[in-house]
């Protein structure tokens, strides 16, 4: 079952921006995705005044067994494109399945 991890970083004066923007297309996906699970973290250090990000995302695999396929995953880049402008380079889209 495919979940996704996505990190990037933001500059630190940009934290309220990034959060408010992600949990506001995170919550558009849910409601548009049954059995979809998405979270954002954030690293409790900042480096320098840069913030690590990590969103994640799973699906129920009542709804959905082989977990968050391509045409999800393109959803969720095409809802995310609008943090460009304030982040540090690219997000980084890494995905996992579960071993046990």
């Amino acid at each position: 079952m495919r979940e996704l991890f996505i990190y990037y970083r933001s500059p630190r004066d940009a934290a309220a921006r990034v959060m408010a923007n992600v949990r506001d297309f995170q919550a558009r996906l849910i409601e548009g995705h049954p059995g979809l699970a998405a979270r954002l973290m954030r690293r409790p250090i900042d480096l320098d005044g840069v913030d690590t990000w990590m969103e994640t995302y799973s699906m129920d695999p009542t709804h959905s067994p082989n977990g968050v396929d391509p045409a999800l995953q393109f959803e969720i880049e095409r809802q995310a494109a609008g943090l460009a402008p304030l982040l540090i380079g690219p997000r980084h889209v890494e995905v996992f399945e579960p071993c046990a």
